[in-house]
């Protein structure tokens, strides 16, 4: 097992390193969050964080939804496809990550286009009033299917849901699931079910799930 898991960080190392180097203020954000947070895990990584600018890139999203900003380097990436007038909605429940990422959006070339949002996100997305092309997913796993179930009405055609973590460190296929594992595991088998959706689940850091609304 260790031999296997050196080989898949070897492996990861040699793909980060093959990859563009993020901009300055998020390897500045990467320090500071490892500096000044309990669990920096949580931050998006250099290869996710390259993969979901690629993606907004190509997408070209006039107005993106994040639910979960952590410290804010997700929104940033996401940010790096906008359309010059368009607009970024994140969400964070906990207050405590409040200020790094406020300080790090006001000094991005996205400062404008930014909206943070504090509280819970079942809570903030019906008070917001845009139809969204793109919305990345990294919040509470218990709450991933109701997450989903509020955003996919105000989903435009061929737009994208992106959810993290939905491997959860391979745990959603142990025999005793613990409960964020089972709640991922039924929010992905719930998505498969749903004929509105397209989607691919890829085995990108802790599992990326890419899906396209079709109709």
């Amino acid at each position: 097992m260790g031999t296997m898991r050196s080989q898949l960080e070897a492996i990861e190392k040699y793909c980060s390193d093959h990859t563009a180097k993020p901009p300055d203020l998020l390897e500045e954000l990467e320090r500071i969050t490892h500096l000044q947070t309990l669990a920096p895990q949580m931050m998006t990584s250099h290869l996710q964080g390259r993969l979901i600018s690629l993606i907004s890139r190509l997408v070209s999203p006039r107005s993106i939804l994040e639910i979960g900003t952590f410290t804010g380097y997700g929104a940033l990436c996401l940010a790096e496809g906008l359309q010059t007038d368009g607009v970024l909605h994140t969400i964070e429940a906990d207050p405590a990550y409040h200020h790094i990422a406020a300080d790090f959006v006001q000094r991005s070339p996205y400062h404008d286009a930014i909206v943070l949002h504090q509280g819970d996100a079942c809570q903030v997305i019906p008070t917001l009033e845009s139809e969204f092309d793109l919305v990345y997913i990294d919040a509470a796993k218990r709450e991933y299917q109701a997450y989903y179930d509020l955003v996919l009405p105000r989903l435009s055609n061929g737009g994208l849901i992106l959810a993290d973590n939905m491997l959860w460190s391979g745990k959603v296929l142990e025999d005793q699931l613990d409960e964020d594992a089972r709640a991922l595991k039924n929010f992905a088998e719930y998505v498969a079910a749903d004929n509105r959706i397209d989607q691919l689940l890829l085995p990108i850091r802790d599992g990326l799930f890419i899906c396209q609304r079709i109709t």
